[in-house]
């Protein structure tokens, strides 16, 4: 157990573990589930840290834990990222791998016919990307023949528009780290999940008003760009957020990360009721 999950859960009935989805000391998921009972809907917490090896799953603990109280199988996805020559091709290779692999590893804990996708920041655009593989060229990392088996998406202040963010140089040059500085057109159709719409895929993205890290016009660009193609695709931006409170359980905004999670799963015309 990593220290920030064993942190969040000491004294917890919640169940925790960890699946290997390959060989590598990153290519795990660290998992929490309710305290009893199988078949649970699986949420998928891809984290986020501008895609760079200093920021770990660690940061989605509390964020699993709450996921997992309100009756979820949270599974936090680790992947290799930017640094000790990880980035493109293999952080996108792990995410593929992870979200295909994953489902299954966890057994008759979930149910894999309900499925969501949760991603902040760089998390974000991987969730993203990650869904819309099915419209990869045939020769890209992560190319899949038929869409990924999830319901949706939530994508929380993501850096859902690559082109967009490096023209903005968001993150210090985080994309450029990313894809590498000579990356063209190339790299970037096979890495922006704005290039790959439409994916058929619900998606709700929800971002700050306030948020100075990815501004909530990024998204704005990727869900006007969604809508266009035809996707089902909503955009809420949330007054008085930043780039955080999403991932914050204690938080003013973490409600609507549940009513999201909620609506992706739940039949057409539910009314979902978070209190």
């Amino acid at each position: 157990m990593s220290l920030p999950f064993q942190a969040v859960l000491m004294g917890s009935q919640l169940r925790h573990g960890q699946v290997h989805y390959g060989s590598h000391v990153d290519q795990v998921a660290e998992f929490i589930a309710p305290p009893d009972g199988g078949g649970h809907p699986l949420v998928v917490v891809v984290h986020g840290g501008f895609w760079r090896a200093e920021y770990d799953r660690g940061h989605t603990a509390p964020q699993c834990v709450a996921l997992a109280t309100a009756g979820y199988v949270a599974a936090a996805l680790e992947y290799q990222r930017v640094g000790a020559d990880r980035g493109w091709p293999t952080t996108f290779a792990d995410i593929a791998a992870g979200v295909d692999a994953v489902p299954g590893l966890l057994g008759d804990l979930v149910d894999p016919g309900r499925v969501v996708l949760i991603g902040h920041s760089a998390g974000g655009h991987l969730a993203l990307w990650a869904a819309g593989r099915h419209r990869l060229p045939t020769e890209a990392p992560g190319h899949r023949p038929t869409p990924a088996p999830v319901r949706g998406v939530v994508a929380l202040g993501a850096v859902a528009d690559l082109g967009w963010a490096r023209q903005r140089h968001l993150g210090g040059g985080a994309i450029d780290a990313l894809l590498g500085p000579d990356a063209g057109p190339i790299e970037y159709a096979a890495a922006d999940p704005a290039r790959l719409l439409p994916t058929g895929v619900p998606t709700i993205l929800l971002h700050g008003e306030l948020d100075d890290q990815v501004p909530p016009a990024c998204a704005a660009a990727y869900a006007a760009a969604a809508r266009a193609a035809g996707d089902p695709c909503r955009l809420r931006v949330l007054p008085g957020a930043g780039h955080f409170e999403f991932i914050d359980p204690t938080s003013f905004a973490w409600p609507a990360v549940l009513a999201a999670t909620a609506e992706l799963l739940s039949p057409p015309g539910t009314d979902i009721i978070i209190n």
